[in-house]
């Protein structure tokens, strides 16, 4: 008996999923896609119905991995609490993030990964990274429109940043001294 195109919609988008979250745990090259398919409770030979090849899959959960930010954005637009740049600073900037490899941020997770990618991987990822550029931008009280861009590149990068090297350095401290102090500088800069 063949499966509806919903279910076959549903499966396609729990797969993308699962691929986000293991990637984002082990590196794009971490997981294969026998060990995601087997994840899913499905086949390897059942791959090919919803990608064209791996190279498919990975831009797909990438640009499924979206920040949280994003679904903040969405929620405020519609009537939710506004966006406020301190308290996005300190989530991105908190120890649970830092401890959310599957769940957090896609450029803190696999930046180098991404850059070593396809053209469709990087093309995802440069679209998220350009929405949290703008939103972090427009979130900025104070400068014109080339300042704010200009501190929101600088912001994005070094919370990127923070986070990754935070990341290296759990367990120690070290590593809440790095995400404290990008905290308490950016908020001076924003």
């Amino acid at each position: 008996m063949g499966h509806s195109q919903a279910d076959k919609a549903l499966t396609h988008q729990r797969i993308v999923e699962i691929a986000a979250r293991r990637f984002r745990e082990k590196g794009l090259d971490g997981i294969g896609v026998a060990d995601l398919m087997k994840e899913a409770g499905l086949t390897v030979g059942g791959f090919y119905k919803h990608f064209a090849s791996r190279d498919a899959l990975v831009a797909e959960a990438v640009a499924a991995a979206r920040s949280a930010w994003y679904d903040d954005a969405k929620a405020a637009e519609e009537g939710g609490p506004p966006l406020e740049l301190d308290k996005m600073i300190d989530g991105y900037l908190s120890t649970a993030h830092r401890d959310a490899e599957g769940t957090g941020c896609v450029f803190s997770a696999l930046a180098p990964d991404i850059a070593r990618n396809g053209e469709a991987t990087r093309a995802a990822a440069l679209e998220q990274w350009a929405f949290n550029v703008g939103l972090i931008a427009t979130l900025m009280a104070s400068g014109d429109d080339a300042d704010r861009r200009s501190r929101a590149i600088l912001a994005s990068c070094a919370m990127v940043g923070a986070v990754a090297l935070a990341r290296v350095a759990r367990g120690t401290p070290q590593s809440q001294e790095i995400l404290d102090t990008v905290k308490e500088r950016l908020k001076e800069l924003c």
